[in-house]
């Protein structure tokens, strides 16, 4: 994660060269919830990019996912929901970075 506002902060990184990427607010993120989503070949190289969100293991794979991937804020805008982020945050598969990154901007996640 790269503060534009303190650049003396460290990037987590979500792989090798690439800045985990985390929103300002988990009230932003407004994705959503429910029902099949397809998402953009950019952030999934699978040829099956279609996640059923009532079935909790598909769900937390999409975020496992868009997290990894993201490269731009309103990427985790449209797919990520912030509530259900907070409630699944305990099982997600993340890279440390990425784990690391939103748990230093987003103390709630900490504490799960």
């Amino acid at each position: 994660m790269q503060d534009e506002t303190d650049p003396g902060r460290v990037a987590f990184l979500a792989r090798p060269h690439r800045p985990a990427l985390v929103s300002r607010t988990l009230t932003e993120l407004r994705g959503p919830v429910r029902g099949v989503v397809e998402l953009p070949q950019r952030l999934m190289w699978n040829p099956r990019r279609d996640f059923d969100l009532d079935n909790p293991d598909l769900l937390l794979w999409m975020y496992e996912n868009v997290l990894r991937e993201a490269i731009r804020l309103e990427e985790l805008r449209r797919w990520v929901n912030g509530k259900a982020l907070v409630r699944v945050w305990p099982e997600l598969n993340l890279p440390r970075g990425v784990r690391l990154a939103w748990e230093a901007r987003h103390q709630q996640l900490r504490l799960r």
